[in-house]
């Protein structure tokens, strides 16, 4: 009996291992977030009249925000008003309406005549952001004498050097860029508010670098991270217990539910006859795959080899090519001709994954699909469904030489159909990959639990987010030197 308990880690031996593990860890997250408290941010107080930055913003917006954006807003608007640095995710589905709650806190800031910086992880995402807020705040702000600046790599000479010009004589009171917003040479005038979007994107050195452009003297800017990948619960109370989180837990109206095909690739030409009709009827399909060109070491589908595919197959329609490696001046170009609807079909790797809004697409086909994980199906998946039509999303899976496919491919494509919740997505997804696979150590490259499993040891977990503010507070040293036991250098990571 007692070997099967070690062998199935239900042993007293076990459940202490675990017990202590997972209170260290949160003794950490308890350290990190009483630590930030100590900090000073500027305080943001949102004006109370209708000459107000977010009160002009609000009125300016086609649409009227949901029950579920204005609960969050309130929460971040009470953060910005503490002189403390605010810590918040910000998690919603794809297409539930995070940007423009990203845009009210930047525009509480701005209105307090401090600059915000807001950072996505691919020029692309960023350039959605971009277009979305210049539309937006940018009038407004002109009214102010204050501008909108653009950073990203692709950037040439003359521009980005006007750009810097701006941001650091404070000319510029909102910054939208990639990780160039962080790179040394950008000097901010007053950053009191950074958003990160798709902040597990970003490894812990890049936000912990955004935090220090803040140059008052001990002042921190507040923070606030976005995510569409949704966080199970045992997870947040884990890696995520000294954040804040809102979620916003409702889509905007009039978006249409997406209904989803798992069909095999010996079918292909059936979904190609139907992304004709979906053409002839005028409307726009994107066509995603894994790889660019073609690799020796795995016979998948490329974008390449399926653009000269479907152009040959679809005569007369357009069909356009993006991937990572194209020059940005190209990517723009591709994407400004889907967006206008001059290019029909878009063949893509996943630099789509996030971002992209096109109202008129209305199926998407993901290539291989058993080979992409759950939450990155889920985002593609979102690039539809974004106007009044019925949507569609096809995952074409090829069984490759065994005739059959893994578990897991199965258990992914099984859920995808099953749902279309990002809620039940995320929890899936940790039933079917685990938490160490799923996040890793604050993206610090490998897992903070060793022995704790958080599906199956939420009680334990339980116990140690009750222990951990009592440890700490009557045994502020035995805590800590658990936690260097247990962690050592790897709390540090726990400051971004």
């Amino acid at each position: 009996m007692a070997l099967a308990t070690l062998e199935d880690h239900t042993h007293p031996a076990w459940q202490r291992l675990k017990a202590e593990e997972l209170l260290a860890q949160q003794l950490s997250q308890l350290t990190a977030k009483r630590e930030r408290a100590r900090l000073r941010a500027p305080s943001l107080k949102p004006a109370q009249d209708s000459s107000a930055l977010h009160e002009q913003l609000q009125a300016v917006l086609p649409f009227h925000l949901t029950a579920a954006q204005r609960r969050v807003c309130a929460e971040i608007f009470a953060d910005l008003a503490r002189s403390t640095p605010m810590h918040r995710l910000l998690q919603g589905d794809v297409g539930s309406g995070k940007t423009v709650v990203a845009a009210m806190a930047a525009a509480i800031c701005m209105d307090a005549g401090w600059q915000c910086a807001l950072m996505a992880p691919t020029e692309i995402l960023a350039e959605q952001h971009f277009s979305k807020l210049i539309g937006w705040i940018e009038p407004i702000l002109a009214a102010r004498g204050k501008r909108v600046a653009w950073l990203a790599g692709g950037q040439k000479k003359k521009e980005r050097t006007q750009m810097l010009a701006m941001v650091e004589s404070g000319e510029a009171a909102l910054v939208v860029g990639t990780h160039a917003v962080i790179q040394e040479q950008v000097k901010f005038s007053n950053l009191a508010l950074a958003v990160i979007d798709e902040q597990h994107r970003f490894g812990v050195a890049q936000r912990l670098a955004l935090r220090q452009k803040l140059q008052a003297q001990g002042m921190e800017p507040h923070m606030l991270m976005m995510s569409a990948t949704p966080i199970p619960r045992t997870l947040a109370m884990s890696y995520f217990a000294d954040l804040d989180v809102s979620t916003i837990d409702e889509l905007p109206p009039g978006r249409t539910p997406i209904v989803t095909k798992v069909i095999s690739d010996s079918r292909k030409d059936q979904v190609i006859e139907r992304i004709a009709a979906q053409v002839a009827d005028g409307r726009q399909v994107y066509w995603v795959c894994p790889l660019i060109e073609e690799s020796e070491a795995l016979d998948l589908s490329n974008a390449t080899a399926t653009h000269l595919e479907l152009s040959e197959a679809l005569p007369g329609v357009s069909v356009g090519l993006l991937h990572s490696r194209m020059a940005a001046v190209e990517k723009k170009y591709v994407m400004e001709g889907f967006k206008s609807g001059t290019i029909s079909v878009l063949v893509s790797t996943t630099v789509i994954e996030v971002g992209v809004d096109v109202p008129n697409a209305s199926l998407m086909v993901i290539e291989h699909a058993e080979r992409f994980g759950l939450s990155q199906l889920h985002q593609l998946r979102g690039r539809v469904g974004r106007g009044a039509a019925a949507s569609a999303c096809v995952l074409l899976y090829s069984t490759g030489e065994s005739g059959r496919l893994a578990n897991a491919a199965r258990e992914r494509l099984k859920a995808m159909v099953e749902t279309n919740d990002g809620f039940e997505i995320a929890r899936r997804d940790l039933e079917i990959r685990g938490p160490g696979e799923l996040l890793g150590a604050r993206q610090s490259g490998d897992t903070l639990l060793r022995f704790a499993d958080l599906s199956i040891d939420c009680e334990l977990l339980s116990w140690a987010r009750n222990a951990a503010p009592k440890m700490l507070d009557e045994y502020p040293a035995l805590s800590e030197r658990h936690v260097a036991r247990w962690l050592g250098s790897k709390s540090d990571f726990l400051k971004a």
